[in-house]
Order: C-alpha cells, then sequence, then structure tokens
C-alpha cells in the first residue's frame, strides 16, 4: 500500500463565489492558484490517497488529478462559505464540508485517505478516512533551552562515548519545535475541535513557561533525576498536557531538536 500527498495552495475572497473562472491558466502553482490580488487568506490544501501504483506507469496516482479535483472542488465552496459565513467560519466546519465534497469524486482505485487544510505555516487540521466525524488540530510551538545529555550510573568515560560533544559539562542549547495535535469532534455551537486560544495557553502554561529559557538539567523538576534526551522530552510534554486539553484528546506530541532530529510520542496504548 502506497500513500501519495498532494498539496494544493490557494488564494481565495468572498467576493470570488460564483465567479472563479477555471479556463485562466495555472500561472504559479508553487505561489497558489488563484493568486493573491490584494489581501487576500492564504490556504493549503493537502490531500493523500492509497492504493496500489499502476504496474506500468509506477503512478498511483496522476497528481494534475488531483490538482484539478482539489481547485474545482474546495476553492468555489471555500468562497461560498466565506460570503455566508465570514472568517468566523471554524476551520473544521470548512474542512467537514471540503471532505464532504471530494471524497464521492476521488479516483476509486486510489481513495482519498487523509485531507488536511492549513490556514497558516504553523496550524493544520486533518480528517481522516477512518473516522471523518473526528478532527485532527495541530499547532506548533517553539521553546529556546539548554540541557546536557548525561546518566549518573555511567561513567565519565562511558557518557563522553555515548553522547559524544552532548555531555559537556556546561550543557549546550537548543530552539526546540513542539508540534501538539488534539483530537476530537467539533463542537456543535462554536465547530471547534477545542478553542485554539485555549489550546495555546494551556501549552504556554503547561510547558513553555517551565521550560523556555532554562537549563533542562538544572533549572526544572522533571529533569532533575531524568536524562533531557528528545526521546524524554517528548514523553514529559506528553505528561503535563494528557489531561488538560478535554474535551478533546491529546493525540501526540512530536518535540524536533534539530530540523534533522525529532521524537514523537503517542502515549502508551500506540505501538
Amino acid at each position: 500500500m502506497i500513500r501519495l500527498t498532494r498539496e494544493v495552495r490557494f488564494s481565495v475572497d468572498r467576493d470570488w463565489a460564483g465567479r472563479v473562472e477555471f479556463s485562466r491558466p495555472v500561472t504559479n502553482s508553487w505561489g497558489g492558484w488563484p493568486s493573491a490580488v490584494g489581501v487576500v487568506p492564504y490556504l493549503k490544501l493537502r490531500a493523500t490517497v492509497a492504493g496500489q501504483p499502476d504496474p506500468v506507469t509506477g503512478y498511483l496516482c496522476n497528481i494534475s488529478l488531483l490538482d484539478d479535483l482539489l481547485r474545482r472542488h474546495a476553492i468555489p465552496h471555500t468562497a461560498e462559505a466565506l460570503r455566508d459565513h465570514g472568517w468566523r467560519m471554524s476551520a473544521e466546519h470548512l474542512l467537514k464540508h471540503i471532505w464532504e465534497q471530494v471524497v464521492p469524486v476521488a479516483p476509486r482505485h486510489a481513495p482519498l485517505v487523509k485531507l488536511e487544510l492549513c490556514p497558516t505555516p504553523t496550524l493544520r487540521y486533518a480528517l481522516l478516512r477512518e473516522n471523518p466525524a473526528m478532527v485532527l488540530l495541530t499547532q506548533q510551538f517553539e521553546f529556546s533551552a539548554a540541557h546536557r545529555l548525561h546518566c549518573p550510573p555511567l561513567s565519565a568515560a562511558e557518557n563522553r562515548q555515548i553522547f559524544g560533544k552532548c555531555n559537556n559539562l556546561r550543557g549546550h542549547g537548543h530552539n526546540y519545535l513542539l508540534e501538539v495535535t488534539v483530537a476530537g469532534r467539533p463542537d456543535e455551537k462554536t465547530g471547534a475541535v477545542l478553542p485554539l486560544p485555549r489550546f495555546e495557553r494551556c501549552v504556554q502554561e503547561r510547558v513553555l513557561e517551565r521550560f523556555d529559557h532554562q537549563h533542562l538539567n538544572e533549572d526544572t523538576a522533571e529533569f532533575r533525576d531524568l536524562n533531557p534526551s528528545v526521546e524524554n522530552i517528548a514523553r514529559v510534554i506528553w505528561g503535563l498536557l494528557v489531561d488538560q486539553v478535554a474535551p478533546a484528546r491529546l493525540h501526540s506530541v512530536r518535540v524536533w531538536e534539530t530540523p534533522k532530529t525529532w521524537a514523537e510520542y503517542a502515549g502508551e496504548h500506540t505501538a
């Protein structure tokens, strides 16, 4: 089974409802089509399909089909939703309705298994085929902290051998990128899985204020006796948040130590 994801970028205004001209050439698919004219919202929509590639072409699905599918069904609907509801409409609501438009016309040999809407570079919402009533809400955060990788039960030589420069006596720093995902059914009144300001305030108070600009080994109770590896940081942050996001539930915590190294934790119930 192969999963293929295609991202379509577009700018849209509520005044464009009923006026999107698909005969217009796509002049800059990288920057987005339709292009931004004036100051208008910019969105990204990612469609993931799954199946077996064609044995001759190697294609699971021609990406031009996915481009056309998303543009024809998502862009007009987004403009109409903006016209009818304005920008106070929830992203969850918009994503659900785009999903309902796209799923019936997706290729049968490569069914849609995930649809993701990105209203900002750090925020995204996702629907999965196995449970389209549930929405995944993901937001990114950043904190800076120092740490030293060191295990007291090991000898000095063993610590240097295992951790190398990361065992430096005075520690070293990282700009950690934190990605927190919660899951749930959108509220019938607000349309939100979890109000975004509340979600962000929870992470700010429970995680960022605790760890930002701290030496994890020396300044935090959580890592006084626990080696602050990126794996352990992800697990500790999970523990700090898991009971704080009701009525949603915590789905996963991902921590980037560097752009090339990250760890993800989703609780002990997952493999």
